[in-house]
């Protein structure tokens, strides 16, 4: 099954955009965590109407379960994490109620992975490795099991940041609007590793790269809503490059790079590395989180040209946000603070796409690293 380019960014997003008369109706948000005093995966609910959090509990525990997915039947959750047997996948199925019951695991040989994602056809799953320097592709059968990986190895290294970029660090996996293309950003080789997919079998073949600016250290992105631009987030450099898309011949050409903050802002912070970005399905507003700055950036987006402009810098009310992510209204922006174990909610305003913390509007969630509601 291929999804169109509007529904699969939803996909990619991991938000579940639901219509306006369901979004009164409080949603289940799930956290991935990984850190001191992290049990495995929690859960709440959150109030559109008001910014507000039921307080989080324990949904899974389960050892570091960093990076979360939905299964495109919504009905199943999968999570990189560290096994009994090993670092691998674990899958649940997920209760009317919101409860988790773990269905399936898979080890991966290539060790833990930095992220997920499910391919919408809900035939397959990637995992990218940092510290192995892969992409596994673990099959799903009928019912969502897993089976065993293919582990494909990047290779190489630009060399720009010295042992940053020494080797291949894959942080993040993700597809083309079409499904056709599974799409790898690469933190060790500053480029975007695009892949060719097969879904008869299901497999990946190297299909090309896209080349991101030198020492940039690229971490996540994401589609535009039509599908014709990247917005390729670079961790070291703080910055995000836009990147054109050509759907029918599965390349990424670079357009141009906005910096998240400034250069003095960087140099006056130790810590500063970026970490997650989202663009907004309207298309109009992009936003990055900035780890040590403690921000997230507000960009303008040219829906001709996908250039950038930062309109705003917004501090999160916590401590180092590893992710961001919408509510399915994608009238708020949660922003999760690893260090200071909290969940902040920021109102976006829909005309300028600016955010507004909500006073009220933080939860606790012991060092969480991804926020993902329920469909």
């Amino acid at each position: 099954m291929i999804l169109n380019a509007p529904r699969f960014f939803v996909l990619l997003a991991s938000v579940g955009f639901a219509t306006s008369t369901t979004f009164a109706e409080p949603k289940t948000v799930y956290f991935g965590t990984g850190g001191k005093g992290s049990k495995g995966i929690y859960r709440a609910t959150f109030d559109a109407t008001n910014g507000k959090f039921t307080n989080s509990e324990l949904a899974a525990e389960i050892g570091s379960p960093g990076f979360i997915a939905i299964h495109p039947d919504g009905d199943k959750l999968y999570a990189v994490a560290r096994l009994e047997s090993g670092a691998g996948v674990a899958g649940y199925q997920i209760a009317a109620d919101g409860s988790l019951e773990k269905c399936c695991e898979m080890v991966n040989p290539d060790g833990g992975g930095a992220h997920i994602a499910i391919h919408p056809s809900g035939k397959f799953l990637l995992t990218a490795q940092y510290g192995g320097g892969s992409t596994a592709l673990f099959p799903l059968d009928a019912d969502g099991k897993i089976g065993a990986p293919t582990v494909t190895e990047h290779k190489g290294g630009s060399g720009v940041v010295e042992k940053r970029q020494d080797s291949p660090h894959p942080h993040y996996c993700g597809f083309s609007p079409d499904g056709k293309y599974a799409l790898v950003p690469d933190l060790g080789l500053d480029q975007i590793v695009i892949y060719k997919i097969d879904l008869k079998n299901p497999a990946i073949t190297k299909h090309g790269v896209g080349q991101s600016i030198p020492g940039g250290g690229p971490r996540h992105m994401k589609f535009s809503p039509d599908g014709k631009f990247i917005y390729l987030l670079n961790e070291l450099a703080l910055s995000v490059t836009t990147f054109a898309w050509d759907a029918a011949a599965g390349t990424a050409t670079p357009h141009t790079t906005t910096e998240a903050i400034s250069e003095e802002t960087k140099d006056a912070e130790t810590f500063n590395s970026s970490a997650e970005i989202l663009v907004h399905p309207n298309g109009k507003f992009v936003y990055s989180s900035n780890r040590g700055h403690d921000t997230v950036s507000v960009y303008q987006a040219d829906p001709a040209t996908g250039k950038l402009e930062v309109i705003q810098v917004q501090p999160i009310r916590g401590a180092f946000p590893r992710n961001i992510n919408f509510d399915p209204s994608a009238t708020w922006l949660l922003a999760a603070g690893a260090d200071s174990h909290t969940i902040a909610a920021h109102k976006i305003d829909s005309e300028t796409g600016k955010l507004t913390y909500q006073r009220g509007g933080v939860i606790n969630v012991p060092a969480p690293i991804c926020i993902l509601f329920a469909k």
